[in-house]
């Protein structure tokens, strides 16, 4: 998915996709015919340019895994995987040499397919542990590119340690991921699955700012898909001021159960790109084949 401009000097690049590439549900739409992991995997990889990869957060993948994963999706996609929880969450960054190093030898064949590595914190990890994530950013292999997300509430209070915390990101090349929840605490949950994801999901103000050259956000919008037009509104603006500056914004869509994010991306991603040929004068290439007949049912 490339924008071109009239006389561009670069491509910018926007990376759109999901929390996963495969749910049971889209193989009627999404996925027909895909009776394996792999084509599963490549079927997605035909329509999306990245995904998140949360498994690597659970548990570590075997080595089969992990290179039927590098061997299914062509050279122009990207993964984006988490740390593994023991790692973040466990040993909250500290004395985990050892399980750092195993990590990245058992995903080394899918470092070429992969734009970000994620560390996802808890939200016990607050200001005083700013120290620890100082420490431990250098120490990470300086040829791969990084992002955080915090959950503490003192990292979005717009403070000093909302201030220390992005310098730190600055000084060392590493990206915020942003979670925008808002589309599903905008109203009572009336439904079980709501009620599960007001639960489950975290519920952070909205901080859009690029400490780096890949902005990551994550938008769990509403199961209704146009109650999440006005949320994603501002993304517009902000979405298109990141590419104009050369980045490479990382868009992932969710739903609370997932089923229908394929549509909610296309018709965020066709929001987007309206607002870019109206304001930009630029052009953002399709990134679902519409004509395509199998896709139809999904579209």
């Amino acid at each position: 998915m490339s924008i071109s401009k009239t006389n561009p000097t670069t491509t910018p690049l926007l990376r759109l996709g999901m929390a996963m590439w495969s749910l049971p549900q889209w193989q009627r739409s999404l996925l027909q015919a895909c009776p394996t992991p792999a084509s599963r995997l490549a079927a997605y990889a035909e329509k999306f340019t990245t995904v998140e990869g949360n498994t690597s957060f659970y548990a570590l993948p075997d080595a089969n895994t992990v290179a039927m994963w590098a061997d299914s999706v062509p050279d122009s996609f990207r993964f984006t995987f988490k740390l593994p929880k023991t790692v973040t969450h466990q040993l909250m960054l500290r004395h985990c040499d050892t399980e750092l190093s195993q990590f990245f030898q058992r995903m080394q064949p899918l470092q070429a397919h992969t734009s970000i590595w994620k560390i996802q914190l808890p939200a016990t990890f607050g200001p005083e542990s700013l120290v620890v994530l100082a420490d431990f950013l250098p120490r990470l292999p300086a040829a791969l590119q990084f992002a955080v997300e915090v959950r503490h509430a003192a990292f979005f209070a717009k403070g000093a340690a909302e201030q220390q915390l992005n310098r730190l990101l600055i000084d060392n090349g590493c990206d915020r991921i942003i979670m925008d929840s808002r589309p599903i605490f905008a109203k009572p949950a009336v439904t079980e699955v709501m009620r599960d994801a007001q639960t489950k999901k975290p519920r952070v103000p909205v901080h859009a700012i690029a400490t780096a050259e890949q902005p990551v956000v994550r938008f769990i919008g509403d199961l209704i898909q146009a109650n999440n037009d006005t949320f994603f509104a501002p993304w517009l603006s902000k979405l298109s001021q990141w590419l104009n500056e050369g980045k490479t914004p990382h868009l992932f869509v969710h739903t609370p159960d997932n089923i229908h994010a394929p549509e909610l991306a296309h018709r965020l991603y066709q929001q987007l790109q309206q607002h870019i040929a109206t304001h930009l004068s630029w052009q953002l290439t399709d990134l679902i084949p519409l004509q395509n007949e199998e896709q139809q049912s999904l579209f």
